[in-house]
């Protein structure tokens, strides 16, 4: 058992890089609605030194769907959480400005607990279609706890029957 210990120890580190390179296209900072606006190329640079670019048209659209001065406070791309086997994804949300978005685009309300906008994959679909370059998914490192559990699954007690 203690020769399974560094091998695990050693998957999980690989993990935590895997999960490091599929984030690498996250930008390093988001920026404000109303700045993105002004710019003549919209951009946010990227950890992985790539520029991610917003399209005006998805730009303005969402600029139509709040206030003038509430474009301030709405920062993009905005972030769309994937946990593996998960039904549900999460839209990371600041405050109800991205939750109110949200539920503009999709027609329906949505719930936020724990700065988290739960959604399942037929709402992502419409999500997407509409904003396909304001939003980015981020892999969530819940996949680590999960392969944490599965390496190490409660010890099943076997019962003996005497005859």
């Amino acid at each position: 058992m203690s020769d399974a210990l560094p091998y695990e120890r050693m998957l999980q580190e690989c993990l935590v890089g895997e999960l490091r390179l599929l984030n690498a296209h996250l930008p390093c900072q988001q920026k404000p609605l109303s700045d993105l606006l002004g710019e003549e190329y919209p951009h946010v640079m990227c950890n992985d030194g790539s520029s991610h670019l917003f399209k005006k048209k998805e730009l303005a659209y969402l600029a139509g769907l709040i206030q003038t001065d509430e474009q301030e406070a709405l920062v993009l791309p905005m972030l769309i959480e994937i946990d593996p086997g998960q039904d549900e994804m999460a839209i990371i949300c600041r405050g109800k400005l991205e939750q109110e978005v949200i539920s503009k685009v999709l027609g329906m309300p949505v719930t936020v607990r724990r700065n988290r906008a739960a959604i399942y994959k037929p709402q992502l679909a419409m999500l997407r279609k509409a904003l396909k370059t304001t939003t980015q998914y981020l892999f969530s490192s819940n996949i680590l706890t999960q392969f944490a559990k599965e390496a190490n699954p409660p010890e099943q007690r076997t019962s003996t029957t005497q005859t």
